[in-house]
């Protein structure tokens, strides 16, 4: 069954638990044990409602505050797509966690408030969206029954948002009006908007074309491990295991492996305990090689014509995510896919400010939360494309060595 991952976002109190939580209770994906625990939490908390916002919001502090701290994750399914959802939070000082949301995401959903409008928040999260190059974008316009089902509201965001968005790189947008609290448009269409045609929320989510983002064409397969069980009935077994990062990986396809740049063809795909005639992103699959060449963790296996060119020197957006400020000569260990290394930062190029796109290249140092662009010196060569080619072999993390703690993420822009 076919999988989308969507990461929501959107300011301070816009409804972005409360709508996940509709959407699971309307989509039938909780149990009547946890529906009776939030009515009764409901109720001690003196609400007239149910307050679904406790079906995500795990933590105490956020219960308390009533805002979404860290990203949390919840799963459902329906008839014709399972769901992966990363609700992520609305403070600025909590960039990082929206990062790490969004970043493996198929679609962006950003809530606004019908009351409020277009917020510095909701256009912050819409740059971040672009920026980690979500290819899809749903604008949801909550809280549409405290402004009365409002057209002329609704048409109002819809016009703004739409000519924000002609400055980012955004390739599908999708505006929908809807109540979370009360369910209108999530799941069942609403006969409070007769002028709205568009699809409900969940009919877009259902149906929206996620196969075609994937890059089909540069084979990448990063390898994780080196399968060999020495067992009597697979005495001389060996695979490749990992993830397929872009690509088609067939039987009888001649490869080369990287770095060594030694060639090979294809020998079996294989899937648990059954051979697959193809494996595509994002499969998990063994690669078993005709030759026995030399591949080890952190090698990249690749078309012999179209393998990414080994590289030292990275340009790469990064967002920073600890409190000791990111400064240049700085060192520290770099993750990029299965292979790690160690960097150094040559130079900061400028901050971006995500609010309004300005770029300050007077900046020495990136703090927390803060996203700029830098040039990395790796000390040994890493195989990767740009970000806006491939988001697996485009990003990387940045690893405090001495602590082990990851301290930023990082997008490449172009390797040499």
């Amino acid at each position: 069954m076919d999988l989308l991952r969507f990461a929501t976002a959107g300011s301070v109190d816009d409804g972005k638990s409360t709508l996940i939580g509709r959407l699971l209770l309307d989509s039938k994906s909780i149990f009547e044990d946890q529906l009776e625990a939030v009515e009764a939490s409901s109720v001690s908390k003196g609400y007239d409602y149910t307050d679904l916002a406790l079906l995500t919001d795990g933590l105490r502090s956020e219960r308390e505050q009533g805002i979404t701290i860290d990203v949390a994750y919840r799963y459902f399914a329906t008839p014709s797509r399972k769901f992966i959802i990363a609700d992520t939070p609305g403070h600025i000082q909590y960039t990082r966690n929206m990062v790490t949301g969004a970043s493996t995401a198929d679609l962006g959903l950003v809530l606004v408030d019908a009351r409020q409008g277009l917020t510095e928040q909701s256009r912050r999260h819409a740059v971040l969206l672009s920026l980690l190059r979500v290819p899809h974008l749903v604008l949801a316009v909550n809280k549409m029954d405290l402004v009365d089902w409002s057209q002329e509201v609704y048409e109002k965001i819809h016009k703004e948002f739409t000519q924000f968005a002609t400055k980012l790189n955004i390739p599908d947008l999708e505006v929908i009006p809807i109540s979370a609290l009360q369910g209108d448009n999530v799941v069942e269409r609403s006969a409070n908007t007769p002028w709205y045609s568009g699809p409900t929320l969940m009919h877009h989510l259902e149906h929206v074309h996620v196969a075609s983002d994937r890059d089909l064409v540069d084979v990448r397969f990063p390898v994780q491990f080196v399968v060999r069980p020495k067992s009597d009935e697979f005495h001389d077994y060996r695979g490749y295991a990992g993830q397929v990062a872009g690509g088609v990986l067939k039987p009888g396809d001649e490869v080369v492996v990287l770095p060594s740049g030694m060639t090979s063809t294809i020998q079996g795909i294989d899937l648990f305990d059954e051979e697959v005639a193809e494996a595509f992103p994002p499969m998990s699959v063994t690669v078993r090689l005709e030759d026995d060449v030399d591949v080890s963790r952190g090698d990249l296996i690749a078309r012999v014509n179209n393998a990414p060119k080994p590289s030292q020197d990275i340009d790469a957006m990064v967002c920073w995510m600890t409190n000791e400020p990111l400064r240049p000569r700085q060192k520290l260990a770099i993750k990029h896919t299965t292979r790690t290394a160690r960097a150094m930062v040559k130079d900061i190029q400028y901050r971006l400010d995500v609010n309004t796109l300005h770029r300050d290249q007077d900046t020495k140092e990136l703090g927390l939360n803060e996203i700029g662009r830098i040039q990395l010196r790796t000390t040994v060569p890493l195989l990767c494309d740009p970000y806006s080619k491939n988001r697996t072999t485009g990003s990387f993390i940045l690893i405090d060595e001495a602590t082990g703690v990851t301290v930023g993420a990082g997008m490449i822009n172009n390797a040499s």
